[in-house]
């Protein structure tokens, strides 16, 4: 017989976890842009509707620092139905079921104008020299160049004199393409206690995938990780699996050793 468990929100799963919590970029897409991976997708959506209706899988959620309308579409897209997603570093959470955001209370008046003074900056000093900042985030700051060397050699090193010298609550960090500029008090860990709080999940029975350093916080936060092939080489060790495949296709690999 098929053993069960229930968690006090009364939903009963079957097998080692009840979630994956996975990221995005770099997982069920390409870090550098591109046509998405439709069919592997597709299979991700089949897994999350056998996983909603039978209850014998663990439901594929999401946690990104892309903007959470972003996020809401890849929700809607894998066919997530039923747990929250994270989004914008932490900062929004998106409830399906009650087709309701929510974004994380700790963020203050005063750190929102710190993001438009950022902005300000970005789109004055750094927009004449070709650097864009990503659209569509309302409590970040996102800046991206071309020229991925300059923006690592150039840019990086003002954008985090410019934050120390406002005392600006930003922690800046550079991901394969981009600089980021996200609040040093909100994190994908305290999306994932938010997310906890709201669901009730056991973190026990909690599963994650990623592929940089920045989803250690996925990692720490659940039982077991997993990362596809293309992932940063710093953060395989931390893994449980490394799958063969890159991307969404190494996600689909790597939900076969989740038991």
């Amino acid at each position: 017989m098929m053993q069960t468990h229930r968690n006090h929100t009364g939903r009963t799963s079957a097998g080692r976890f009840d979630a994956v919590i996975c990221d995005i970029d770099g997982c069920l897409g390409s870090e550098a842009g591109g046509p998405l991976d439709l069919e592997a997708l597709a299979a991700i959506a089949d897994w999350n509707r056998r996983a909603q209706t039978d209850r014998d899988r663990p439901i594929v959620t999401l946690c990104s620092g892309r903007p959470i309308p972003f996020v809401e579409a890849m929700s809607r897209l894998i066919a997530n139905e039923s747990l929250p997603v994270i989004g914008e570093m932490g900062a929004w959470l998106f409830f399906p079921k009650e087709n309701r955001h929510e974004l994380d209370p700790a963020i203050s008046a005063d750190d929102l104008a710190a993001v438009a003074e950022l902005a300000a900056f970005g789109r004055e000093t750094l927009g004449p020299e070709g650097v864009t900042i990503q659209p569509g985030k309302a409590v970040s700051v996102t800046f991206w160049h071309e020229d991925t060397d300059r923006l690592r050699a150039d840019v990086f090193p003002r954008v985090e004199s410019l934050v120390a010298q406002h005392g600006w609550p930003f922690r800046v960090s550079m991901t394969w393409f981009y600089i980021n500029c996200d609040f040093r008090h909100v994190s994908k860990a305290t999306g994932i206690a938010r997310f906890i709080r709201h669901t009730g999940l056991d973190p026990n029975r909690l599963a994650g995938i990623g592929d940089t350093m920045s989803d250690k916080a996925i990692r720490d936060a659940v039982a077991w990780f997993g990362c596809p092939a293309n992932a940063a080489d710093e953060l395989k060790p931390l893994a449980d699996v490394v799958s063969k495949e890159p991307e969404a296709a190494g996600v689909l690999k790597l939900f076969q050793s989740l038991g």
